[in-house]
């Protein structure tokens, strides 16, 4: 049976990178899907390690010329370079002719698996460079303790060669401390990016159907200011008359 060709265009095309430290927190990579036709086509995210990797989301539709962004988060786990990395991705997707609107999970349960585009995607682990720390390098007795310590200057420069070493790899690590760090303040902002669009997306929906809520309500308040208005002004009448009226005591009684 040959699979029809992928009409959705997928990012990263072939390799989904994880970048470490892999301990302590999770580690969150993301795969662009474009749909550059002029159908909706529904998508399926699959893995082959279901229990090590969130997917959010792993299902939906693509409408003509859209793009959505599926963010794929590593479970923290004890990093082995040794251990072969086996985890696969595979990104399904369908064109629903005569579409009506109809949820993922219909779509998918009644499907003919010979109309499924598939494309897979290999999962590699990238962790931080790390140095190994240098030997301390020796130098031999003749050279140091000859001509009556006239070799001492190169006795001095050999013993600070570990040291400058070891400035350099503190400043190695810790440069790469400070861009995982970065990397992991990235992955936050795009989470909180995708809630803030559902979040968006759900108030424009609570917009719409708010619309005839609130013209009621601007129609009862301008009807309330209407009749508020004559109410305000025989007070303000009544008001001006008893001044009028207390000025004229005060004048007879002085």
């Amino acid at each position: 049976m040959v699979k029809p060709e992928q009409v959705l265009i997928i990012e990263p095309e072939s390799e989904l990178r994880f970048m470490g430290p892999f301990t302590g927190t999770s580690v969150t990579s993301y795969i662009s899907l474009t749909n550059p036709t002029n159908d909706k086509v529904y998508f399926k995210i699959k893995t082959t390690a279901p229990k090590r990797y969130c997917v959010r989301p792993n299902c939906g539709h693509i409408k003509p010329k859209k793009s959505t962004q599926i963010a794929v988060s590593l479970q923290p786990f004890d990093f082995d370079p040794a251990e072969k990395n086996k985890h696969k991705f595979m990104v399904q997707a369908v064109i629903v002719p005569d579409d009506d609107d109809e949820d993922s999970v219909g779509v998918w349960s009644d499907l003919n698996p010979e109309q499924v585009m598939e494309s897979k995607l290999k999962c590699v682990f990238e962790n931080p460079i790390t140095y190994p720390m240098p030997a301390k390098p020796t130098a031999p007795k003749s050279e140091v303790n000859t001509n009556n310590g006239k070799n001492k200057g190169v006795g001095d420069s050999v013993k600070s060669s570990p040291k400058v070493l070891g400035e350099v790899e503190e400043k190695l690590l810790k440069a790469a401390q400070e861009v995982n760090q970065l990397r992991v303040e990235e992955s936050t902002l795009r989470q909180e990016n995708l809630q803030l669009k559902e979040d968006l997306l759900k108030l424009k929906n609570a917009a719409l159907g708010n619309d005839a809520t609130l013209a009621a309500a601007r129609g009862l308040t301008s009807q309330n200011i209407s009749q508020l208005v004559p109410n305000s002004t025989n007070v303000l009448v009544a008001v001006a008359i008893a001044m009028v009226i207390v000025g004229y005591l005060l004048g007879k009684m002085f």
